[in-house]
């Protein structure tokens, strides 16, 4: 019996439907399977931090989150030698604290301006303290603001707070089947510029390569049709650099530690805000005007108020020459100890004063 056009509507509607959430499901699973696989290494779980989903806070726990570049999230290292996780075990060996979660919200190559969005995103953690780390990345100053907001790049992120690594992980796996290793296939970007020769696959790779690429344009091609429903949100502004009182070359960063400072406070949160340890060689002088500018900026902003404390461990490891930077920057996983152990002091002291009901003069 034929069908009829609304029947014929109808059906082709169902099946398109069935088949978009088809594919739906499929990804899905390929992006946990990837989460799974990767949140124990260098990766970021499926709500986009690293290290396992803490779950529901439990009664009596103290949670702090940590927020920064490439040095908080553990560059180098897995997720449990990264400073928050190393930090979450001194807490609890050091006590008297209650029983203590320590959340790694660091992204790398994000700096001081995301502070107040991952804030705004990980409200539903519930978190007791927010510990700020973060000058490396902003060590441009105001010739060279960094904006970067990597996680809103996600739709998905936007709309439903999980974070999809399936894309990434397609491209980066085709570049690699294509030139040999991910390094290679970004040379091989730029040598194109220039017209100089490339590694070229065998018929094999090229297949699988080409396949994956498919693979990827389809989940990337889900994600713009999400971009139409989760418009990214207008960026949250600074507050005007008077509110901070910080001169050029500093205003846009102790605009940002401000605002994230002033939101957490504001909700009744205990803040560290905390100096790295010093850049060596060229950048050494500009990061310790950086610093001077923040602590004043603390100072100046949050005079008596005993719930925000700027906490000084810049000098804790001389990166120069140390063993425990391995590219004069980001720690090892002793390193990452050094630092946690000296920074539990400040945590506990901000813990405490909270729990004695510390309010803002």
């Amino acid at each position: 019996m034929a069908l009829t056009k609304r029947k014929f509507a109808l059906f082709a509607v169902a099946a398109a439907t069935l088949s978009v959430l088809v594919i739906l499901v499929v990804a899905l699973a390929a992006d946990l399977y990837l989460h799974q696989r990767a949140e124990k290494s260098a990766g970021l779980n499926r709500w986009g931090y690293r290290g396992p989903v803490v779950g529901r806070k439990q009664p009596g726990e103290l949670r702090v989150v940590m927020l920064g570049g490439s040095t908080t999230f553990g560059y180098g290292v897995t997720w449990d030698e990264a400073i928050p996780a190393r930090l979450e075990r001194a807490l609890n060996e050091q006590g008297p604290l209650p029983p203590t979660r320590v959340i790694n919200l660091g992204f790398n190559n994000q700096g001081a301006y995301s502070f107040l969005s991952t804030l705004q995103d990980y409200r539903s953690l519930d978190y007791d303290v927010v510990v700020l780390y973060e000058g490396y990345n902003d060590i441009m100053g105001d010739g060279g603001p960094n904006r970067a907001l990597y996680r809103h790049d996600s739709a998905v992120f936007r709309l439903t707070g999980y974070f999809p690594i399936l894309p990434l992980w397609l491209s980066e796996k085709a570049k690699t089947l294509r030139y040999g290793s991910i390094g290679a296939a970004y040379e091989a970007s730029r040598a194109n510029d220039t017209g100089t020769t490339v590694f070229r696959p065998g018929l094999a790779n090229r297949t699988t390569a080409t396949a994956l690429e498919a693979a990827e344009s389809v989940s990337s091609a889900l994600g713009r049709q999400l971009e139409r429903v989760a418009a990214p949100p207008p960026p949250t502004p600074s507050p005007h650099a008077s509110e901070a009182g910080c001169a050029s070359p500093w205003s846009h960063y102790c605009d940002s530690m401000y605002a994230a400072a002033s939101h957490a406070a504001g909700l009744g949160k205990a803040v560290a805000i905390v100096a790295q340890p010093l850049l060596a060689g060229a950048g050494r002088e500009v990061h310790v005007s950086q610093q001077r500018a923040l602590a004043n900026m603390v100072r100046r902003k949050f005079a008596g108020n005993p719930r925000v404390r700027y906490v000084d461990l810049s000098g804790t490891i001389h990166i120069e020459g140390s063993p425990h930077a391995f590219d004069g920057m980001h720690l090892n996983a002793d390193g990452n100890t050094i630092i946690a152990v000296a920074l539990a002091p400040a945590i506990q002291d901000l813990a405490k004063a909270q729990a004695n009901g510390a309010s803002t003069p």
